[in-house]
């Protein structure tokens, strides 16, 4: 059986489009051929993508296919035309209010891939989320039948040694607190800012902070950052950029404890990838951020950040806790085995 997938956006690092790379991978281990078709694609992918529009040339009745949405786009169109059984799995979209003030192109849209989402309805034969906040809103618009697929992840990648200059410019001796994503509103990087500066003044001045993520097309929004660092004085603020593969994992590799104060999540693919590395995580219950971390790490419901900063200090200077919240991440690490998220992927195909 053909089971092929349709996205948006495949871009470098992006944890969609990982996820569309490790469901390829796994339905072509079980035997079956596997394409990933896509809007717009890195040039690093060239060899792993088709253009969405040469979906005709490669599809036959009997096909699956499988449409990863999280946005407005032309793909919505052509899955529709599409006559094979139809799939969507649903990341969320971020509500198109955060980037009015900021990338008001990016907003126009958000507000069309909600209105496209509703065009789905009635049209697919499965709407899965990767979470279940994710499909209480499938549910919400109409979809019927529905399901939860926790994100396909793969950390084997993560089993290699730090970059050497990361653990000469990194490991010397500073303790590193990590975000890793993009650099956009609804990730309420003030807060992260807010938190480790009050952190940095009256727990631990010899400390750094790393935000490691996407900032093209969004410049504004650092600026807006820039100068909130600038006006509190916060020492080691590092605003990384895009990285590649290596240079990620090695932020990973060097970094003491991963804060994260997003206030929209549809899932969160750091959170398990920093359990996978037994770095101590701090979250802010919002959206899906709490099923996500499915038990470990630490949640916080408030956004007090004397509370927060305290909270950091707490754990990196307990051993005896810090061991109980890594301990409790890879308890919460087991639901995102890939055996497991691929078994519940080709339990939900074969019911098809």
């Amino acid at each position: 059986m053909n089971i092929h997938q349709l996205l948006t956006f495949y871009s470098y690092g992006d944890a969609i489009g990982n996820e569309a790379y490790e469901i390829k991978r796994y339905l072509t281990e079980k035997g079956h051929n596997s394409q990933i078709f896509a809007f717009r694609y890195h040039p690093k992918y060239a060899d792993q993508v088709i253009h969405y529009d040469q979906y005709h040339r490669f599809s036959s009745p009997q096909d699956i296919v499988i449409f990863h949405f999280s946005i407005g786009s032309p793909v919505t169109q052509k899955f529709l035309s599409i006559p094979h059984k139809k799939v969507i799995i649903y990341h969320n979209i971020t509500p198109h209010q955060y980037f009015l003030d900021y990338q008001p192109v990016l907003a126009i849209d958000c507000y069309k891939g909600r209105e496209e989402l509703k065009q789905l309805v009635g049209n697919v034969a499965l709407a899965l989320g990767d979470s279940q906040y994710n499909e209480s809103e499938l549910k919400a618009v109409g979809f019927s039948p529905t399901g939860v697929l926790p994100l396909v992840m793969n950390f084997d990648k993560f089993n290699k040694e730090p970059l050497p200059v990361f653990k000469e410019l990194f490991l010397d001796g500073k303790t590193n607190i990590l975000y890793v994503g993009r650099i956009i509103p609804n990730k309420k990087i003030e807060d992260i800012i807010k938190a480790f500066h009050i952190y940095q003044s009256c727990f631990n001045p010899n400390s750094r902070l790393l935000l490691v993520g996407e900032f093209r097309a969004f410049e504004r929004y650092l600026v807006v950052l820039r100068d909130l660092v600038n006006r509190l004085n916060v020492k080691n603020v590092h605003f990384t950029g895009h990285t590649p593969e290596d240079e990620l994992i090695s932020y990973f590799k060097i970094a003491h404890l991963y804060l994260h104060m997003s206030e929209h999540e549809g899932f969160c693919a750091p959170i398990p990838e920093s359990f996978y590395l037994n770095i101590p995580v701090i979250a802010f219950d919002a959206c899906a951020v709490k099923e996500t971390m499915n038990g470990g790490g630490i949640l916080v419901h408030q956004k007090d950040f004397v509370h927060i900063a305290a909270l950091i200090a707490r754990i990196l200077e307990d051993p005896s806790l810090k061991s109980k919240i890594l301990e409790s991440q890879q308890k919460a690490l087991q639901k995102y085995t890939l055996n497991r998220t691929g078994s519940i992927l080709m339990e939900y195909l074969s019911r098809i």
